[in-house]
């Protein structure tokens, strides 16, 4: 089909073009007829501008929401009782001399003009229809945002002297945590391919092969359990630099960010508030200031221990715990104090569904409420603890809390793991409750000196807190055969209002550290030769020191845009289990292929 070409976009209509002939491409957003005179609203990518169809131009079309139109018209001003002031093209409308439907539209599987409808239609259906779901503006505003948040980041790395280099998808099999994705060897029947967890081994060989400054935008897959911020196959920024130290690296992931998603804010008129340089903190402090290794940063409310203080209370809850090598741990809850017993009932429950064997809890104030106790300084006690406690044992807890009047104290008693588990989640719920997690504020944070390995109790093993190429710290690797629980990684995380961003190290570089290495997390010398053999031989030839990092490119725009779920910012997702609706994938295949490969499907075990 022959039709008039745009000259203009839709979104780029002004008072300036008052006057002016224009030719528009797009799809009708919504319709009006007000007395024989039909209002078309119409979309491109840019934007919307309202068209003026006189019963003549229109004729007998019948036109439909997401109908594809070719409009040619003049450009006039809209009466000021008439103005738009929520559209940039608000002021103007054009008056149709000529249309042409391009395409009709079926009957819609969901209201595409209707952004407030939308938040209610089931995702799968969305999904199912993406072509339709990415034309409405939400949606296409964050694809753009992520085109210019790439963008960005490549420029901000090629003045820098960095290298885009693409490697692999097909690969080898060495699992790094999750399941791999294999691929079926045609030519060699139990051959397999593997699909990449990331670019990790292929970017230390770059470094050996001195490209020295290396980044992609790759991706990525990870066959394992889905979650709100996890898709089977995801995206982020890989870099990897030589001859550099963990601070070089921060450094430039600091500048990096700082400068990218600041222009993105301003550029897109995003509701933030401009991104401060990070925060620091240690693995060891994140984990006795706010219980997780990912804090978020935008209120305080730091978890408080006072195990010393209660060690022989007469409170046996605290007094038990502490005996059996527990901590006693806190959280203060701001105005807290004021919550019904029921309500305290419910803290406590949501307690003890993440594991807590209960809640102890007080509340200060300067009254002599029933059943309060004196603490003889003009504060009164009360709650689940209040009466057991001594004096000294009250005021030292309500210090650590740094607990004000009015305000309510939350205590667990139980293993550190358990209250660092707890308590996290509930200051994350009382920061929801009270309304201390600002979204606009992205507070971004490195977290610093993990452990470089973790006892895994089940297997009676070492596994590797990030993966076996990080190196330990230099001066920790004295104890590399002797202690190894001791041994600090010269490794980092980004993370941002309590969520991982990226995740990298300064890697080995010396084959026999690496091998020791592998050693250490079970990886016996027949099995590395056989998995790693490529990557020792690689540091036998000279490999530089260097490191690296990997930012999430999704996680990213999800800061940027309040998304909860990555599937928003996405192009096309998947669902819950991999599974995408609108392709029908994954899907069976034919015998023929079957046999090609030289696989077959095995059956199920009959249950007894």
């Amino acid at each position: 089909m022959s039709f008039v070409q745009r000259t203009h976009w839709c979104g780029e209509i002004r008072r300036g073009h008052v006057g002016e002939e224009v030719t528009l491409n797009g799809w009708v957003h919504r319709i009006r007829d007000l007395g024989g005179l039909f209002f078309v609203d119409l979309r491109d990518r840019t934007g919307l501008v309202q068209l003026m169809l006189a019963p003549e131009v229109k004729g007998q079309m019948d036109l439909r929401s997401e109908t594809v139109l070719s409009v040619t018209g003049i450009v006039e001003p809209r009466a000021s009782a008439n103005v738009n002031a929520k559209l940039p093209t608000g002021e103007v409308e054009v008056k149709a001399t000529g249309l042409t439907v391009l395409n009709d539209c079926g009957v819609l599987p969901f209201p595409v003009s209707d952004e407030d409808q939308m938040l209610r239609v089931n995702e799968e259906l969305r999904v199912k229809h993406r072509y339709l779901d990415l034309r409405r503006p939400s949606m296409y505003k964050r694809l753009a945002l992520r085109a210019a948040a790439v963008g960005k980041l490549r420029r901000y790395l090629d003045e820098r002297g960095f290298v885009e280099v693409e490697t692999p998808i097909f690969t080898k099999s060495t699992p790094e945590g999750a399941r791999d994705y294999l691929v079926p060897y045609r030519l060699e029947p139990g051959h397999f391919y593997a699909l990449p967890q990331s670019p990790q081994q292929y970017k230390q060989l770059l470094m050996v092969a001195g490209v020295e400054r290396y980044y992609q935008i790759a991706k990525c897959f990870r066959d394992e359990a889905q979650r709100a911020d996890r898709q089977p196959e995801f995206t982020q920024l890989d870099l990897e630099m030589s001859f550099v130290t963990q601070e070089d690296v921060l450094s430039l992931v600091e500048g990096m960010t700082l400068s990218v998603v600041n222009e993105l804010i301003e550029e897109f008129s995003l509701e933030k508030d401009p991104v401060a340089p990070f925060t620091r903190l240690s693995y060891d402090e994140s984990m006795r200031l706010y219980g997780n290794d990912k804090p978020d940063l935008r209120f305080g409310l730091p978890l408080f221990d006072v195990t010393e203080a209660v060690a022989g209370s007469g409170f046996g809850v605290f007094r038990s715990a502490v005996e059996a090598g527990g901590k006693v741990r806190g959280v203060r809850y701001p105005g807290g104090g004021s919550l019904s017993r029921k309500e305290v009932g419910e803290v406590e429950e949501f307690c003890k569904g993440f594991g807590a064997k209960g809640m102890a809890w007080v509340s200060v104030g300067t009254e002599a409420v029933e059943g309060a106790v004196d603490l003889g300084d003009g504060r009164f006690l009360r709650g689940s603890a209040a009466k057991a406690l001594s004096p000294d044992e009250a005021k030292a807890i309500l210090a650590a809390a740094a607990a004000e009047p009015g305000d309510l104290v939350c205590l667990v008693a139980d293993s550190w793991a358990v209250t660092c588990d707890v308590l996290s989640r509930l200051r994350l719920h009382v920061g929801d409750r009270c309304g201390l997690r600002d979204r606009r504020k992205l507070h971004f944070a490195f977290v610093l000196d993990f452990p470089l390995v973790d006892w895994n109790e089940e297997e009676q093993r070492w596994d590797p807190t990030h993966h076996p190429f990080t190196s330990p710290k230099f001066e920790d690797l004295v104890y590399l055969d002797t202690d190894p629980g001791r041994i600090r990684a010269d490794c980092y995380d980004v993370v941002c209002n309590g969520v991982e961003w990226a995740s990298g190290s300064i890697r080995i570089h010396r084959p026999d550290v690496q091998a020791r290495m592998f050693q250490l997390i079970g990886v016996g010398e027949e099995e590395q030769r056989s998995r790693f053999g490529h990557i020792l031989d690689a540091f036998s030839f000279g490999a530089p020191p260097h490191g690296g990092i990997a930012p999430g490119i999704d996680r990213m725009i999800m800061f940027l845009t309040d998304d909860e779920n990555i599937r928003e910012v996405i192009a096309f997702p998947k669902l819950g289990g991999g599974f995408d609706p609108m392709m029908e994938a994954p899907s069976d295949i034919d015998a023929r292929q079957w046999d090609e490969m030289g696989l077959m499907v095995r059956p199920a075990p009959v249950k007894a």
